[in-house]
């Protein structure tokens, strides 16, 4: 039986080895401009953001994260929203990961820490 403090003791030090703080370069580009934790919950919490390759990545506002990739199967989570325009999952295969979100020319753009960029086709509510 697993211990609800180890759990969350897991969960806590998954998120900080995958926090920003360790990553490198955001490789942003000058026209890129951050979120404010207020206007990042807007865009995340409660909605699904779907691709121009018709993945999806949901974020429920109970900390749930699912990712559907466009040819189908999923990947589930748990998000948190940092004070730095980034989110960051953990997901159940205990993988962690954090990306950046920015507004570029008035659109929603996700940046990986490897500096891929993936623009946002639409958002709908969860």
């Amino acid at each position: 039986m697993t211990r609800p403090f180890a759990t969350t003791a897991r969960f806590l030090a998954s998120f900080m080895l995958a926090s920003p703080a360790f990553a490198t370069d955001w490789q942003t580009r000058t026209d890129d401009v951050l979120l404010s934790p207020a206007e990042l919950s807007q865009h995340l919490t409660g909605n699904t953001l779907i691709y121009y390759d018709q993945g999806r990545s949901a974020f429920y506002p109970d900390g749930r994260y699912v990712y559907t990739y466009g040819g189908g199967g999923t990947w589930l989570g748990q998000y948190v929203l940092g004070n730095d325009s980034t989110a960051c999952v953990t997901f159940v295969t205990g993988v962690s990961r954090c990306d950046l979100y920015v507004m570029n020319d008035n659109a929603l753009v996700v940046i990986t820490e490897d500096g891929l960029r993936f623009p946002i086709q639409s958002v709908a509510r969860n």
